[in-house]
Parts: C-alpha cells; structure tokens; sequence
C-alpha cells in the first residue's frame, strides 16, 4: 500500500459528508476554494495522454473512436447504462426515456476548451492551508480524463454534499455559483450531473442499499433534463 495525503501541504477541506452532517449554509471560503481549484484546472491543456485513460468501471479509454468529449461520454453512459441500468431502473421512473433525454442533451452540448479533468473533487480530495485556500488536490483517477470543464464544474457541485440533510439544496446552489462565476449555462451542468449519475451509479454496489447508487438514482429523479417532459 502506498499514500501520499501526508507528503502533500495543507490539511483535506473537510470529512466526507458521510461521516459529518455539513451545515445548511455554504461558507464563502469553501465556495471560494472550489472555484479556485475549478479555475486551476481550467488552466491545463487536454492532452492525448489523458485522452487514453479509462474511467472506473469502463474497459476503454474514454475518448476511444471520438473526437468530442461529449460524444465520448454519451458512448459511455451507453456502456454503463448496459452494465446494470435495469437495477437502477427499479429505482428510477421513466428511466429509458431519461437515459434518451440525456443523451440527446449531450449530443446538443456545444464545443469548448479541453481541460484536465479530475472527477472527483469531494472535499477531502482538496487540501487547504490555514487561510482556507486550496494548497493540493490529491487521488486522481477515479474519473480523471480530458474533457470540458462544465463536466468538472457539475460534479463538483453534486459531491460537494452527497449525503447530509440538505444535500440537494448544497447541489442547487453551487450548480447555480459555479454556472454565473465560470460562464456555463444551468443546463449544462444539469446534462452532465445526468451523465455522472449514468456511469457511476454501479461502481459500489447494485441497490439501495449502498449509499453511493441510492445518491445517484436520487440525483436522477430530481435531474430536471433526464426528467425533460417532451411534447
């Protein structure tokens, strides 16, 4: 076993929200320090070798056959939804149609910059230093790729809080930051907190009874484009 948490400055932003009930009201250097790592990411090119990582769970490197982030994450909520969605499916209303309205809406997602991408900025993934400000961002790997920065904005926001008594609210709001500070439309970050739901949901466990597939199928229920009514 190797770890590297104590070579790394700072100390983890805070406990996973499974282990301490976060408070309803976002404090302004927790926000501050998000963005900071969002915007620092932003800073850093794509490149061909991240382009060859797999995501977990997946047996292929995400951006095989694609030339489009987009089109790559649509491939692999393809797969993933494959996998097991029919577990999801008892847990999620109308979940074929919500699966299609995602894809759709990821189809419809304009080009833009190609980042680095972590996806998996939870709080104690990010060091800070005794003023709150961001020092190291550590355990890369979990959905680590190139793609656009709306992906890593939108989970963010989602993971953020994932398991405490106002998580959906927590989720509501930094969605709704992270969109006027970075330049995003809403609906983009909702698309994509769609797509993460989709291909992460059965990487622990394949009911409800483990807490990270109950947080994705409740994600989707309130996801407004998986739930898009279409006339």
């Amino acid at each position: 076993m190797v770890t590297y948490e104590r070579e790394l400055p700072g100390v983890p932003m805070r406990g996973d929200s499974a282990h301490e009930d976060y408070e309803r009201e976002l404090s302004v250097h927790h926000r501050n320090a998000l963005l900071a790592v969002l915007r620092g990411l932003a800073s850093v090119p794509g490149t061909d070798a991240m382009r060859q990582m797999t995501v977990q769970g997946d047996d292929r490197p995400l951006w095989q056959g694609h030339d489009r982030f987009q089109g790559a994450l649509g491939t692999l909520v393809v797969r993933a939804v494959a996998r097991h969605g029919a577990a999801l499916s008892v847990h999620v209303p109308d979940f074929d149609a919500g699966v299609e309205h995602t894809l759709n809406a990821l189809r419809s997602l304009p080009d833009g910059p190609v980042t680095a991408i972590h996806g998996d900025l939870v709080p104690p993934n990010i060091h800070t230093d005794a003023a709150g400000r961001p020092v190291a961002v550590l355990d890369f790997g979990f959905y680590t790729t190139a793609g656009d920065l709306a992906f890593e904005a939108a989970v963010t926001a989602a993971v953020w809080d994932m398991y405490g008594p106002y998580a959906q609210e927590h989720t509501s709001e930094l969605t709704r930051v992270f969109a006027q500070e970075l330049g995003y439309a809403p609906a983009v970050l909702t698309v994509y907190q769609a797509a993460y739901a989709l291909t992460t949901y059965d990487l622990f466990g394949l009911d409800d009874s483990d807490g990270h597939f109950r947080w994705c199928a409740e994600l989707l229920c309130h996801n407004t484009v998986f739930n898009a009514q279409v006339s």
